[in-house]
């Protein structure tokens, strides 16, 4: 099966109205049927500094997010939108899977960053979207920023089916050493043999490209620094693999998916798909 992608590097500001006007700008550019992925809080802003919080109103937000759901429903895109997300009282750092028909399926960040700590809740479930393709379903994992540190997490969504990786990030770190997150995000495809595409905001001080990897680790498109992008590709999903996953000695080690109370697994015939 073949998938259309597009993955964007846009700027991500603390203004929901300007954000949601660089996503409008990159939907409509794009194809009914594709598949959208955006940075790490696309949507509501995102900075180390998580002191406009205290701004930032959740209703306002919501509504935001009702317009991401017409949109994807105008243009027939599948839209991966990072952003920070108000629930039960508290603020997630996150992602909305959205639907072209309208549908909008959250992933709460299970590994924050220090300074996310004691501000932002921690998610507990790394469930599997199923997209509804005119070629077929497509199932997707999603991981943000330091998540990328995390193999494991990446390992449980491919063994939970996922054949692509949605990768969404804010990376921006004057003090992390140049390349070290680019050969992460190609161990991340090439251990998993899993399609990852790794969406970063536009940011002159960016330490992590956004780009597009294949399961055999090739690097199909990359950009980085402070420019506006968007990388195409159409991949092929016959080149997702088992082949390496299923080489694992189990008798020599085992990991365990523990799962949370974050709801079922997000897939549209309410199956959760449990870890290995």
């Amino acid at each position: 099966m073949l998938l259309r992608t597009a993955v964007a590097q846009i700027p991500v500001t603390w203004d929901v109205e300007k954000n949601l006007a660089e996503i409008t700008r990159v939907a409509e550019s794009c194809a009914g049927d594709d598949l959208v992925v955006l940075p790490e809080g696309a949507l509501s802003g995102y900075g180390a500094d998580l002191s406009p919080l205290e701004r930032l109103d959740p209703a306002k937000l919501d509504a935001a997010a009702g317009e991401l759901a017409a949109l994807a429903r105008r243009t027939g895109v599948h839209l991966i939108c990072g952003s920070l997300l108000h629930d039960g009282g508290r603020w997630w750092n996150g992602a909305l899977v959205v639907t072209p028909g309208g549908a909008r399926r959250p992933y709460r960040k299970v590994n924050l960053a220090v300074s996310e700590r004691g501000v932002l809740g921690a998610g507990s479930d790394l469930p599997v979207h199923r997209l509804a393709c005119a070629g077929g379903a497509v199932d997707v994992g999603v991981q943000i920023c330091r998540e990328i540190r995390f193999p494991e997490q990446w390992r449980h969504l491919a063994g939970s089916g996922a054949q692509v990786f949605a990768y969404l990030t804010h990376a921006a770190n004057p003090d992390e050493p140049p390349g070290v997150w680019r050969a992460h995000l190609v161990s991340r495809a090439a251990e998993n043999q899993r399609w990852l595409l790794a969406a970063n905001a536009a940011e002159a001080a960016s330490h992590c490209p956004t780009m597009i990897v294949s399961p055999r680790g090739e690097i199909v498109a990359e950009t980085t620094g402070g420019q506006r992008a968007v990388l195409r590709a159409t991949v092929d999903l016959a080149a997702v693999s088992d082949w390496y996953l299923g080489q694992r000695r189990g008798d020599v080690l085992e990991s365990r998916y523990h799962g949370g109370p974050d709801g079922p697994g997000d897939r549209e015939d309410g199956r959760r798909r449990s870890g290995r």
